[in-house]
């Protein structure tokens, strides 16, 4: 694409990237070993896809007692807790923080462990900052333990295409940076915002509580001349600051890893996915085969499709032409809303079920977005249809139990796993695509034996879903074509 015709405030990556300074050669296992061994991550993902970057971590989607008791006594250098925030209202998001911090405290300290908690949110900026960060460093303090010092701020997510350059926080797609303010993403319903620049974002977010010249940039120029510099950088900030973190490659999140290893101080993280893994010092895992997988055979696989951002729309539209013969049915939003929706819901669940037997079966939501007259009726619309799907799957799951499940999008795999499969705790065994798309191994409830795919909405390419259900699908069923309406 010529400069010309990109779109506005969009450049060639490589334009992007051309004057950085080179990058830097950091192990995994140089940050590995720098980890307290005491320590334990406790990270609050406000849905189920902040678990795409990392393998071999315990995930719960409760959070009693005995669930951190029992995620914390295998080791585990961090431990993901589903919380779901995204779709809540911001008092029912604060409260469930509240709860997380306090039995993870108790839970930590019985194992003689030491927190940091991580709030992971999304890697174009959506979700519920500044409020989840200040309900942590409060909950934090009020339980007798250091307040963070420090929030960063890393929402890159590099296997992703997106990038942070000298604050700016951008989406790649075909090689073309788009400051992610001028993306579909900032047009969210719920989450919308304008500024690129992470410092604008945050006193937009803040409604100028934190003006931009408050937030730190610690930028590429300082990340690439190593860890040493970025914690003289991090040491001389005042406390309370918030660092607005640049990223283009995992070296450089090993780079700021090692340092906040190093620092004597304690921090607040809200990341996008990869960090987490950079953090620990975890391998980008390679991609899991349908070989280390005991996928039951004579039956096929469940594909829920329930995000509506135009990259799963055209992930759906791929999948359906690679896949003629799979069967397809459609979930009307506007039936799933009003006095219809039970009926909808029997007649769905009974066709899926009969589908399964004959293999592979994509249910999807109608593609047409229905949004109520303010945020908070939206997010309400966006509940109610989740829920739909989550009693579709749940009464699939009674009558015939697919070979697998795919969740594709952030809502949707967050209320399948916990409502519809009823996954109590399962285990991260890794992406299903380099370094996204996470599948989980379910420990308890009813969805135990299935595979379940977690698939954020806006990762991956137009081929991405066709690639992951090939991978699990029985390939060598005869096709049968079986679209429902």
């Amino acid at each position: 694409m010529s400069p010309e015709n990109l779109p506005a405030g969009s450049l060639p990556v490589a334009t992007l990237l051309a004057d950085l300074p080179a990058p830097l050669d950091i192990r995994a296992d140089h940050v590995r070993a720098a980890l307290d061994p005491a320590s334990v991550f406790i990270v609050l993902d406000d849905d189920p896809t902040g678990t795409q970057s990392v393998a071999d971590l315990p995930v719960l989607t409760r959070w009693e007692r005995e669930d951190l008791d029992a995620a914390l006594a295998t080791g585990a250098p961090a431990v993901y807790v589903l919380t779901n925030t995204r779709s809540l209202d911001e008092d029912t998001a604060a409260e469930r923080n509240r709860e997380i911090v306090a039995v993870s405290l108790a839970a930590a300290r019985a194992a003689g462990r030491r927190v940091t908690f991580v709030s992971r949110s999304d890697s174009t900026l959506r979700g519920h900052f500044p409020l989840e960060t200040d309900v942590l460093a409060a909950e934090v303090a009020a339980h007798g333990e250091t307040a963070p010092a420090l929030t960063l701020l890393v929402p890159a997510f590099p296997d992703a295409g997106r990038l942070t350059v000298r604050s700016v926080h951008y989406w790649v797609v075909d090689d073309v940076a788009t400051p992610v303010g001028r993306t579909p993403f900032a047009q969210d319903a719920t989450f919308g915002f304008a500024s690129s620049d992470l410092r604008d974002w945050v006193e937009e977010k803040t409604d100028g509580r934190v003006p931009a010249e408050a937030v730190a940039a610690l930028t590429i120029d300082v990340i690439r001349r190593g860890p040493d510099a970025v914690g003289e950088f991090l040491a001389a900030l005042p406390d309370g600051t918030v660092v607005a973190v640049d990223v283009v490659d995992e070296a450089d999140m090993r780079a700021v890893a090692l340092a906040l290893h190093r620092l004597q101080r304690d921090v607040l993280l809200r990341v996008g996915p990869p960090y987490l893994r950079a953090h620990i010092g975890q391998e980008i895992a390679e991609p899991v085969q349908a070989s280390q997988l005991d996928l039951a055979e004579g039956r096929g696989g469940l594909v829920v499709v329930g995000s509506h951002v135009p990259l799963t729309t055209a992930q759906l539209e791929h999948l359906r032409a690679e896949r003629p013969d799979t069967a397809t049915v459609e979930l009307d939003v506007r039936r799933l809303i009003d006095e219809r929706r039970e009926a909808h819901l029997d007649e769905s669940a009974a066709r899926v079920s009969e589908a399964l037997a004959h293999g592979t079966v994509i249910v999807h939501t109608t593609r047409d977005l229905v949004t109520g007259g303010s945020p908070d009726q939206s997010l309400e619309i966006a509940r109610q249809v989740s829920s739909g799907v989550v009693e579709l799957v749940r009464r699939v799951l009674r009558i015939a139990p697919p070979r697998f499940v795919i969740a594709k999008g952030g809502i949707t795999s967050s209320d399948v796993a916990s409502e519809a499969l009823e996954i109590r705790r399962a285990t991260v065994v890794g992406p299903m695509l380099p370094g996204i798309v996470s599948l989980w191994r379910p420990e308890s409830g009813p969805a135990v034996g299935i595979p379940y795919v977690v698939f954020a909405g806006n990762v991956g390419g137009p081929d991405s879903l066709s690639r992951v259900v090939a991978t699990l699908a029985d390939e060598h069923r005869p096709p049968r074509r079986k679209d429902i309406a």
